[in-house]
């Protein structure tokens, strides 16, 4: 296993609307600041947080599967698909963009969410209809056992379908309890740390704090271990493979 943590300072940082939406980048667009360009097909990772009103005009979308994960508050969306769509904490929507689509969103209140954007093989992509689904937290099945709750957002019994081979779980850890993943060769796994400070163990231990962002790749089957040490933790995980079979996107065109 092949751990690393890229603290908030080796992530790109972003805002909208004058500075009323602030983003932290785990994986940006070029000049952003972000180390990690991308892994696999997951392309784009963000956490945005608005402290009141805040919003993001009308723009266009293509080829991607473009999640969003609410956090904390509501999401407002609209799109030229004639949607208009609020997305409450816990929640999430997906727009398979497609053949294309544009859309706003904005905010009324404190409100915390990811954007994520997973790329499926483009050239096919581009030809299918766009949609928009729209996902409430209850939909979302969830585990709770040993202090270690697990929500699978892209997954097994996942309400989400998406083409891109990714799975993605919001796992709360509570004081003194360990969460462990097991990861298959040739796989990525990221995770956000979006509450508390911890540990992880796969042959030695390896600190995380609060808004890091860890990666673990694999070239064989190994199990990785987050331990919360004080207090509550809680990561939100995405992983995906190393490689595809198909081209990928370039960000520097």
């Amino acid at each position: 296993m092949d751990i690393r943590i890229f603290k908030p300072a080796d992530q790109g940082k972003g805002e909208f609307d004058g500075g009323k939406i602030k983003l932290q980048k785990p994986i940006g667009f070029p000049g952003e600041g972000s180390v990690i360009n991308r892994l696999g097909p997951l392309f784009y990772f963000s956490w945005g947080k608005t402290e009141g009103e805040g919003g993001i005009g009308l723009h266009p979308h293509q080829g991607f599967e473009i999640l969003s994960y609410v956090l904390k508050g509501n999401s407002y969306h609209r799109d030229t698909l004639n949607t208009e769509s609020v997305v409450s904490a816990g929640g999430a929507q997906l727009m398979k963009a497609g053949s294309g689509l544009s859309h706003a969103e904005s905010h009324r209140e404190p409100t915390e969410m990811l954007q994520i954007w997973f790329e499926p093989y483009l050239k096919e992509a581009i030809h299918r209809e766009p949609t928009y689904t729209n996902y409430i937290h209850d939909e979302f099945v969830t585990t709770d056992k040993d202090g270690v709750k697990i929500k699978t957002i892209i997954g097994e019994n996942s309400p989400i379908d998406i083409i891109t081979d990714a799975q993605m779980y919001d796992v709360t850890i509570s004081s003194g309890s360990s969460y462990q993943h097991t990861l298959a060769s040739n796989r990525t796994l990221a995770g956000l740390i979006i509450k508390g400070d911890g540990s992880i163990t796969s042959k030695n231990a390896i600190e995380f704090k609060h808004k890091d962002f860890v990666n673990v790749h694999s070239s064989e089957e190994g199990e990785v271990t987050f331990h919360s040490d004080n207090g509550e933790v809680r990561i939100i995980f995405i992983e995906v493979p190393i490689k595809v079979d198909y081209p990928l996107y370039s960000k520097r065109h």
